[in-house]
This record gives structure tokens, C-alpha cells and sequence, in this order.
């Protein structure tokens, strides 16, 4: 098992320098990744403040040698693949092959797709992320792509440089309890990122993941700690437990934690 901090970039934690100072203090003490939620607006008290998710990774690469990381999770119908996949080639380059970036319908709770105009149908968000995906796929590999589809098209181009992980870096997908398409979505990638269940779900839902893929070898799976048992969910296939914490938290709590190193 591998654990993580699961950072929201909201309230005080929208410095991307204290995001950077979290990153370091944490690999110090010998946790195994750095991961930021991807939002545009937030609405709890003390968290209106948002960062930039693409640029609080950048710092957290730069601050850091060895933690993985990335986002958790962006919704591609609020972003543009082809910018979307520089986005990701660039950020693996500059952390040296760190990079892990999740995906997921994303939510509209604060009004950050209905606010600007965006899609808040869920199926039709669906949709886009499984064919946004699979052009970020090839985008992202180097591999020619001709794509001409409902809602996206990449017309005979194709990217350079690679990334510095080959085919490309992992893609994990977020599903919640209950909804089978995502954990089947998930199988067809590198990960799965599970939201809202216990270790017994968790355990049906890798049965699917295995039955797809034909096993789990080199397949991830993160799961939040939320007061979890984390042997229970090691024992049900997590390879990954983020720890997690609730929008406009205080900066001197998760640095202390940082420091603290995993709590196993």
C-alpha cells in the first residue's frame, strides 16, 4: 500500500507555495504521492479561494524529486483535449515521469458547469469523457490520430515530444459506489480511483476490473482514508490510500501531518 496526500488547492491551500511547502515536507517524510482536487469554484466557508490546478502541480514537480502526483479528478467536458494533452506531456517532463492524472464526470456543486454554460447532463458528460479520453490517449502516446467524432476532432496531427513514461502517463478514473460503467470505464485504463464505499464494494468492484482485463497486474487503485480501515481495504486489492481533507482546511494542520509521515 501506498499513501498519499489528497490536497483541496482551496482557503489557504490556494498558495500554490504552500501547496509546493506541503509537496516537499511531505516526500521528506517518506509519504508516496502529492494529489490536488481539480475545481473551479468551491462554496464552503474559508474555501472560496481556488488554485489553479494545473499550476499547483507544476510547483508541487518542481518542489519534489521522487512523490507521485497529480489530479484527482479533472473532468474533461469543462476542458479541450488538445490542451488537456500538453497540459500532461509537459507536466511529465518537468517531474522526470512522476505523473499520475485521474478523470471523472467532475460535479456542479458550486455552479462551476452550469456557472459558465457548460454541460451538467450527466450521460452527456459521460459521453464526453469516454471519447475525450480516448483521444487523450493517442494525444498523449505520440501516436497519429484522425478522430472525427460528436464532440471532439484531432485531424491527422500528432504530438512531440513522448512523455517521459511510455506509452504515456497512468490514467486512473473515479467511479462511486453503485455505478458500474465507471469501474468499467476504469478497467479499460491504468486505475481506478473509488469514492464513497466500503472494502467489500471495493472488492465486487475489482471482480469487474480482473473479469475485463483478464487480472489487475499493473492496474492501481486509490482509495480516501476517511476513517477507512486501511488493512481491510489493502486486503480488498487498494494499492493506494489518500488522505484526505475537507475544503478550506488550515495550512499548519496538513503541514503537520506532512511531517508526521504516513500513517500506517
Amino acid at each position: 500500500m501506498r499513501h498519499a496526500l489528497y490536497l483541496p488547492p482551496f482557503g489557504e491551500l490556494a498558495d500554490v507555495r504552500a501547496l509546493a511547502e506541503i509537496a516537499a515536507t511531505a516526500e521528506a517524510a517518506g509519504w508516496d504521492g502529492v494529489f490536488v482536487w481539480d475545481h473551479l469554484l468551491r462554496a464552503e466557508p474559508g474555501a472560496e479561494d481556488v488554485a489553479d490546478t494545473t499550476v499547483a502541480l507544476a510547483a508541487v514537480a518542481l518542489a519534489t524529486e521522487r512523490v507521485r502526483f497529480g489530479p484527482m479528478v479533472t473532468p474533461i467536458s469543462r476542458r479541450r483535449p488538445q490542451k488537456l494533452a500538453r497540459e500532461i506531456i509537459t507536466l511529465d517532463h518537468l517531474s522526470g515521469g512522476r505523473l499520475v492524472w485521474g478523470f471523472g464526470l467532475g460535479v456542479d456543486t458550486a455552479r462551476e458547469l452550469s456557472g459558465f454554460g457548460e454541460i451538467t447532463d450527466a450521460r452527456t458528460r459521460a459521453q464526453m469523457l469516454d471519447e475525450g479520453a480516448a483521444v487523450l490517449d493517442a494525444l498523449v502516446s505520440g501516436r497519429a490520430v484522425d478522430h472525427l467524432g460528436p464532440r471532439y476532432v484531432a485531424d491527422g496531427v500528432t504530438y512531440r515530444p513522448h512523455p517521459v513514461q511510455r506509452p504515456r502517463p497512468p490514467f486512473w478514473f473515479a467511479a462511486r459506489r453503485g455505478h458500474p460503467k465507471p469501474v468499467a470505464r476504469a478497467a479499460r485504463y491504468d486505475g481506478l480511483f473509488a469514492i464513497e464505499l466500503t472494502a467489500d464494494q471495493l472488492a465486487r468492484d475489482l471482480d469487474v476490473v480482473a473479469a475485463i482485463r483478464g487480472g489487475r497486474d499493473g492496474f492501481d487503485v486509490a482509495v480516501t482514508a476517511n476513517g477507512n480501515d486501511v488493512a481491510a481495504f489493502a486486503a480488498a486489492g487498494a494499492t493506494w490510500m489518500m488522505w484526505d481533507y475537507p475544503p478550506g482546511v488550515a495550512l499548519a494542520e496538513v503541514l503537520a501531518d506532512a511531517r508526521r509521515g504516513p500513517r500506517v
